[in-house]
């Protein structure tokens, strides 16, 4: 089976970015605005038509079998108004995902965000993280690392701030992918810069503080091949040698993916990253949408490239199916 480990629902019907954009206006007046959860009006129809001309699409196309699933990353915007802002958009988003994995249960796995709001306690995310995964069986979440939207002034990952989610995330035995939402600062692009040394930056954060080891049941996945780890694993290895660091350890806890967009860059990553450590994922429909004009195939139809790459069938087995069903085990075996 080839489980696809990072996808988000980018094609949501008008209605998802209309209250998105009446909440969001709403709080631009007033910031402290609390305003009401309320129902965004969507058919199981439209919910169809989003996905079949599009990642459902590309499913068959492309040969993939089943998409771990998450709202559109960039929409998660946690800088946006208060603590309610977020809890109410966070809970529509989520409910989405669930009624999309309910229509295609084969195609689809949930994964939600959490409505982290800067300045506020984890506590609301530990809540939404609960009922996601207690009440509508979600297998993992997104945890942002930056919620200021690019300013990066909140607790670093090892900040005792972050210890109750990774108690909970350890207790509910799920995996978080380490994924920012959209930069508002105008220093970094938001799918390039602000993603790429988000993936950076929250390895570095683990790997200098050691934090991990005080949680032996946590998993993260770093998306986007991990940023510029692969390519200057030589560079984080050699400091964690001199300052004493345990690198070896910190693979026990860490996953990378393989949003990589082409094909020397997915050569690297399984050469330099030991292969247990590799998830299979290509993000769509999402950052790239285009054809590469030197191979005639979508940038994100990652597939194509570790069928390229030099790997045995039995590591691909591992990316493809098995790696990531230990790291999300409530995938089960049904799927």
């Amino acid at each position: 089976m080839i489980i696809d480990c990072h996808g988000h629902y980018t094609t949501t019907p008008p209605p998802v970015g209309e209250w998105r954009d009446a909440q969001t206006a709403a709080v631009d007046a007033d910031p402290l605005h609390v305003g009401e959860k309320g129902v965004i009006a969507i058919s199981d129809d439209a919910i169809r038509e989003s996905l079949e001309g599009a990642q459902l699409k590309f499913q068959r196309e492309r040969g993939t079998d089943l998409t771990v699933f998450s709202p559109r990353a960039s929409w998660m915007g946690h800088h946006v108004g208060n603590e309610h802002t977020s809890r109410f958009w966070t809970e529509h988003q989520n409910e989405l995902v669930r009624r999309v994995c309910d229509l295609y249960p084969e195609n689809f796995a949930p994964v939600c965000q959490l409505p982290q709001s800067p300045g506020v306690a984890i506590d609301s995310s530990v809540r939404e993280l609960e009922r996601c995964v207690e009440e509508m069986a979600f297998i993992g979440c997104n945890v942002n690392p930056d919620p200021s939207g690019g300013h990066w002034n909140g607790p670093p990952l090892w900040d005792r701030y972050w210890w109750p989610l990774w108690e909970k995330m350890q207790e509910l035995d799920v995996p978080g992918m380490i994924h920012v939402s959209t930069s508002c600062n105008e220093h970094f692009f938001t799918t390039g810069s602000h993603y790429l040394g988000a993936d950076t930056t929250a390895f570095v954060q683990a790997l200098t503080s050691g934090f991990m080891n005080d949680f032996p049941g946590l998993r993260w996945v770093i998306p986007h091949g991990g940023g510029a780890v692969p390519y200057h694993w030589g560079r984080f290895k050699g400091m964690a040698q001199d300052k004493g660091w345990d690198f070896d350890g910190l693979l026990d806890h860490i996953w990378f993916d393989t949003c990589v967009y082409h094909q020397p860059g997915i050569d690297l990553l399984v050469d330099v990253v030991p292969n247990a450590n590799i998830l299979f994922a290509s993000e769509m429909v999402g950052a790239v949408r285009g054809i590469d004009p030197d191979t005639g195939y979508h940038y994100d139809d990652t597939k194509r490239y570790v069928e390229d790459a030099a790997l045995s069938a039995e590591d691909r087995s591992l990316i493809y199916d098995a790696n990531i069903r230990r790291v999300y085990p409530r995938l089960g075996t049904s799927v």
